[in-house]
């Protein structure tokens, strides 16, 4: 039976973790070794050379880290079928029913930095109207922190956000400061912030630039902070809306569907040691203020200096502190804009590259949690995997290339009447490719099925037919457009190791289109890669081709498939067809 807990509660949770994290490890464990003996067995066959060896040692780091994502696939899906909040293992979340009376002062920040004021602006008025609707607008106040380095957008900052304390009337709870000296960059514009302002607030929400959030989630982000003392941060699941091209709006249903499910299942695991990830979140100002002072790194940039990734970083600071981090994914109306084309989001990419692999130097520090720890080391590993895919890639390759050319051995060294006949362990093959297939596409297929299995559910997404036909299709782009990611992210990890720092420009915003000349420019070579690889093993061993072909598919056609899938007009055409449909536009699709 469940113990009595008072409403609201989250910190009354926070020691319920280790059984579900036992349970975690476990079960990547086992996954693990299936896949390990399995990939043993096939090359052991026949003898193990050094090459694979390391093949076997790329493979199991790279097997682990999927079976983590399986896994938490399935207990999202689980929860969503019982349907039982992932903290609580209740019906119900600790932040239903009525709100509270807000006792505290909540400060909205909106940090930027050389932003088109008019979309920030626009943004901003959303955020504050629909909090105003609540009833509660009296116990937040909005700030818009400037860290615009361009004259001219900050003035253009400063006309818009007069007027836009001039259309909503709150000259007493919108305000505008512009740091002349950009120290720190984003995590020091909100320190300077905490150092003049925050004494008179109790906890603080930072959107993005990019970033709206409802009202009722902003109330009761807050009357969960005021009901649970222990807490430091609460971070909502980001949904991405807002843009119209044919990638923006595959990755929008992409995280629609499937990483609602798989932030259920990592909340159930993570519990009070959640991550943080830079904004729509709310964190207690005195805990922060007292834990997150970030260090500057000894050394020059990109590994030395200021540290970019400062998210997972805070996070970290406060668990040491004692300060619980929960990420709630039942929280609705939390959005932000996602770059429009492959070659933005492979450039905000390059900065948190960079960012994550500082955190390498941070992952030893004394006093962190162990999750804390986890968590800046799933950072580093999401950026790593890719070279180490691309070894893979390669080491596999040169095997299967010399087995063809040397031919199978029947002799061994030493004399012998018999010959040593060569073995084919198909079964374990077999098994392998399955396994391999379950961890890799069953996060994806359990949500679809969580979807389908409502009318209602299915109908957000534009119905079953409209649903299954948008996940065949973002599995087939994904599958493409995946091995120009893994080239990107290994030239990025190669360039940083080798001391080049990118910076932190701004991110470009809006419906971009790639005109075909940037295109063949930044694509050039992930087709000419693609077309040798092909070549060459169709030439040297034209049985494994078949295997290959989905990676070097996309490397060839990267260049048109970045070009159209930019296009706004053809994002728009698979709307009305009732393709990539997210539940915020569902419902003005028949079933």
């Amino acid at each position: 039976m469940h113990r009595a807990v008072r409403p609201w509660s989250l910190d009354a949770y926070a020691g319920n973790a280790g059984w579900r994290r036992t349970l975690l490890g476990l079960l990547v464990l086992a996954t693990a070794s299936a896949g390990a003996f399995l990939m043993w067995k096939v090359l052991a066959a026949n003898g193990v050379n050094v090459a694979e060896v390391a093949f076997l040692a790329v493979f199991v780091l790279m097997f682990t880290w999927i079976a983590i994502s399986f896994w938490s696939g399935v207990f999202g899906f689980l929860l969503g079928v019982l349907r039982l909040h992932p903290v609580t293992l209740r019906r119900r979340s600790p932040a239903d029913g009525d709100v509270p009376p807000l006792r505290e002062r909540t400060a909205i920040l909106v940090p930027v930095y050389n932003e088109d004021p008019t979309d920030v602006c626009a943004r901003l008025e959303a955020n504050y109207r629909s909090l105003e609707a609540t009833g509660r607008i009296d116990a937040f106040d909005f700030f818009m922190l400037s860290d615009t380095t361009n004259a001219e957008v900050a003035r253009e900052e400063a006309l818009a956000w007069s007027s836009l304390r001039d259309r909503l009337q709150a000259a007493g709870r919108l305000f505008y400061r512009r740091r002349e000296a950009n120290a720190g960059k984003k995590a020091g514009n909100i320190a300077e912030w905490i150092q003049t302002r925050g004494a008179s607030y109790a906890h603080m929400i930072i959107l993005d630039a990019d970033s709206t959030i409802d009202g009722d989630t902003v109330v009761r982000l807050a009357a969960l902070m005021e009901a649970n003392p222990r807490t430091g941060i609460i971070q909502t699941h980001i949904v991405p809306a807002g843009r119209e091209t044919l990638f923006a709006r595959a990755l929008q249903f992409s995280t629609r569907m499937t990483g609602s499910v798989l932030a259920m299942g990592t909340s159930f695991w993570q519990m009070g040691e959640a991550n943080y990830y830079g904004h729509n979140a709310i964190l207690r100002v005195p805990a922060f203020a007292a834990c997150c002072r970030l260090p500057v790194l000894s050394g020059r940039p990109p590994l030395g200096g200021e540290i970019l990734s400062h998210d997972f970083v805070e996070a970290a600071y406060l668990r040491r502190g004692g300060w619980h981090c929960w990420m709630l994914p039942e929280l609705r109306g939390s959005y932000e804009e996602v770059p429009t084309n492959l070659l933005d989001y492979a450039v905000r990419d390059r900065r948190w590259v960079q960012g994550n692999l500082q955190h390498a130097r941070l992952i030893g520090e004394h006093g962190l949690h162990a999750m804390s720890r986890l968590h800046l080391g799933m950072g580093i590993f999401a950026y790593l995997a890719s070279p180490l895919w691309l070894l893979m890639l390669l080491l596999s390759s040169s095997l299967v290339v010399d087995h063809t050319l040397t031919g199978d051995v029947y002799f061994g060294a030493t004399r012998s009447l018999f010959p040593i006949w060569p073995q084919v362990r198909w079964p374990e093959i077999h098994g392998l490719l399955a396994l391999t297939g379950v961890l890799l596409f069953g996060p994806k297929l359990l949500a679809l099925a969580l979807r389908l299995w409502s009318t209602r559910n299915a109908r957000r997404f534009g119905g079953r037919a409209r649903l299954i036909l948008s996940f065949l299709g973002e599995i087939a782009l994904s599958t493409l457009l995946a091995p120009v990611m893994m080239l990107f992210h290994t030239t990025f990890v190669a360039g940083i190791l080798a001391g080049n720092a990118v910076g932190w420009p701004a991110q470009p915003r809006g419906d971009r289109g790639m005109p075909w000349k940037v295109a063949l420019r930044r694509h050039i070579a992930h087709a000419l890669i693609g077309v040798a690889a092909m070549v060459t093993l169709g030439l040297l061993t034209p049985a494994y081709l078949p295997w290959i072909l989905p990676v070097v598919a996309g490397l060839i056609l990267s260049i048109p498939i970045a070009v159209l899938t930019s296009r706004r007009d053809v994002g728009v055409a698979a709307r009305r067809a009732g393709v990539f449909i997210t539940p915020e536009e569902g419902g003005s699709t028949k079933t």
